[in-house]
């Protein structure tokens, strides 16, 4: 009988529960064995599957007021990464994007890199998240991101295998760590979509409140426009979003997942107005057969079936992109939707959202895995 391989999976933090968590869950589900580490952790946070885990977290987790503020600590997040003890684990996935690839394993270790994406705020984001900032602030951040760089490149070549949750992730790592990847997309729980025969007055944006998302788009899209417009989410930006909302706004706050469906199942159409690395949320919607209005560019172009402003929309589309990051673009979306909204079919639009089912994912991941650990045990040659 083979003894069951030993399994470690790192993700960068747990203080929510977004996509990236729920990639954890999946892999902790498909690997019952899996033991967890985490830089911090809210345990109050963590799924049910998750919580009875045994839970690893580092150093920086001790720190007062370190969860709410994990992201200020950036300059310590290699050495505390480093600091765990792999030893004994012959496969460790790291669940990448805050950092978590960092960690140190053994010659006998195969280590999985699962890739939501790149550092952003040293990498892509870098000169907006540096613009946000005041002088002393961006002064010390300017200067730890330098050599956070070094070390995030560095460290990516410590990866046996890179998996990356889109092509457009995949084009990241290629440029910033110079590693090809295998691109499996993230679980979507699909199947717990449903199409209503009632379809609301409303369109609907759902999206952690920050800036990078582009929600002020949606916000002043319909306020201009004067259609019904529906905000699910929290952050730091909801201040500034409501200043600019118009008495057609509403906004929802965060929602228990049986109400977030509720609400998907009956808007007209999903704003999506940012440039996601995937994007899980155009699914869900897409699960309950509605369709989406998608900045065009990033995941959105491999989970949505568009048309262009302008062009006529095939048969099985599920959404509508538009190609001007700005609230006149998104405008001009909204009305080419709504002039050919008769021509998008609930049913074709939920088939559609199908082959990014949860199932799919830990197939692929399975099939990759075992693969990954087959050659890493093959002799090498002197």
């Amino acid at each position: 009988m083979n003894k069951p391989i030993r399994v470690a999976i790192i993700h960068y933090w747990f203080v929510g529960r977004g996509g990236g968590e729920r990639v954890v869950e999946s892999l902790a589900e498909l690997y019952p064995q899996a033991d967890l580490f985490s830089l911090v952790a809210d345990r109050a946070t963590l799924a049910p599957e998750l919580s009875e885990r045994r839970l690893q977290t580092s150093f920086l987790d001790a720190i007062p007021f370190a969860r709410k503020f994990h992201r200020h600590f950036i300059f310590l997040h290699p050495l505390a990464l480093e600091q765990f003890d792999l030893s004994n684990y012959d496969l460790v996935i790291s669940s990448e994007s805050g950092p978590a690839k960092g960690v140190i394993t053994s010659s006998k270790t195969c280590h999985i890199c699962y890739c939501h994406s790149p550092m952003r705020y040293i990498w892509d984001m870098y000169p907006q998240y540096r613009r946000g900032m005041g002088f002393f602030v961006g002064t010390v951040f300017s200067v730890v991101s330098h050599y956070l760089r070094l070390w995030d490149h560095a460290s990516a070549q410590r990866v046996d295998h890179f998996v990356a949750n889109s092509r457009f992730i995949a084009s990241r790592i290629r440029k910033y760590y110079g590693r090809e990847s295998t691109v499996i997309h993230p679980p979507v729980e699909v199947s717990r979509g449903a199409i209503s025969d009632r379809i609301d007055d409303y369109y609907l944006a759902v999206s952690r409140l920050v800036d990078y998302k582009r929600i002020d788009l949606a916000v002043r899209c319909c306020t201009e426009l004067g259609r019904p417009l529906r905000v699910i989410g929290d952050g730091p930006e909801y201040q500034s979003l409501k200043r600019i909302a118009g008495p057609t706004v509403t906004f929802l706050g965060h929602l228990p997942d049986a109400e977030l469906r509720d609400q998907m199942m009956h808007c007209r159409a999903l704003l999506f107005p940012g440039e996601e690395d995937f994007g899980i949320v155009p699914l869900e919607v897409q699960s309950c057969g509605r369709p989406v209005i998608a900045y065009g560019a990033g995941g959105a172009l491999e989970t949505v079936r568009g048309a262009g402003i302008g062009e006529s929309i095939p048969s099985g589309a599920t959404g509508i992109f538009f190609f001007e990051q700005s609230a006149d673009g998104l405008m001009e979306a909204v009305r080419w939707f709504e002039a050919n909204e008769k021509s998008f079919s609930p049913s074709l639009i939920h088939e559609h959202s199908k082959q990014f089912d949860k199932i799919h994912f830990q197939e692929q991941f399975r099939q990759f895995a075992e693969s990954a650990l087959a050659e890493f045990a093959k002799p090498r040659s002197v």
